[in-house]
């Protein structure tokens, strides 16, 4: 794929975020279009998004059950960029009003104190880094019609990313077994969905160590201070103004997600 097409894909993403809207999945609109291409993509879209005045906070990571990812038909998760704009606490709740058509998502954020340099990075390079863990739902976002997304449409448009809200509970991964810590999700006080680290690459470290390789063949260090999403340990949750989330991770705490205002669809 050229540069022009490639720029014009990712102001394209960027306008829909910005109007709150949805086009046509990319790969309808460019058949040849490769995972390379949809990361340069992703990359333009973010651009116009630091050029209007955020700043970037993080990385996610998407795709990591296999389920998911025989249903998309690729081997290997992928990964989105946070930005500042993104940031939601506990006690604000989500304002829906900012959304198109969001859908939740509960995991394990960290947070790093330490640079996190790839490639060569190993698990325990990921603890040592590591500040603390801490409950998060990330809520999902599309801005493809309808959520038609192969992996092209996601990674292009950032893989999906929406808002995220990080608990307040604080927890040393040095002294948690995030493999085996079980997950439990409750919607408006009734039993959702369970889960557990392992369903993440087999730990959410694991996708940590996967993450940071990655980037740093791309020349992307994870610096100190920023957050990662590390995967989803839940289903996807669609959700209206009213609803409440909480998630509960064994050993660690919970993350309470309240609901507001009226997404775009």
């Amino acid at each position: 794929m050229d540069i022009p097409t490639i720029e014009r894909h990712g102001d394209a993403l960027f306008q829909a975020w910005r109007e709150r809207r949805v086009m046509r999945p990319l790969r309808e609109q460019s058949p040849d279009i490769t995972l390379a291409d949809a990361y340069a993509i992703q990359s333009r879209y973010v651009a116009r998004r630091v050029e209007a005045g955020e700043t970037i906070v993080g990385k996610k990571i998407g795709v990591t059950s296999k389920p998911v990812q025989d249903f998309l038909g690729v081997f290997e998760p992928d990964f989105g960029q946070l930005t500042s704009s993104m940031v939601r606490s506990e006690s604000d709740g989500v304002d829906l009003n900012t959304l198109i058509q969001p859908k939740a998502e509960a995991e394990l954020a960290f947070v790093l104190k330490r640079d996190l340099i790839g490639p060569g990075i190993t698990a325990a390079d990921v603890l040592y880094a590591t500040d603390y863990v801490t409950p998060c739902f990330e809520i999902v976002d599309s801005r493809i019609q309808d959520w038609n997304i192969q992996i092209q449409d996601t990674v292009a448009d950032n893989a999906s990313c929406g808002v995220f809200l990080l608990g307040d509970v604080k927890g040393d991964p040095r002294k948690l077994d995030l493999t085996l810590a079980g997950m439990v999700l409750h919607k408006n006080g009734e039993l959702h969905s369970t889960g557990v680290g392992a369903a993440v690459q087999g730990s959410p470290v694991n996708a940590v160590v996967w993450l940071a390789n990655t980037l740093g063949r791309l020349g992307l260090p994870f610096r100190a201070g920023e957050v990662i999403l590390s995967g989803s340990q839940s289903a996807l949750v669609p959700v209206t103004e009213g609803d409440e989330l909480v998630c509960t991770v064994g050993g660690l705490g919970t993350c309470r997600a309240r609901f507001h205002g009226r997404s775009a669809l």
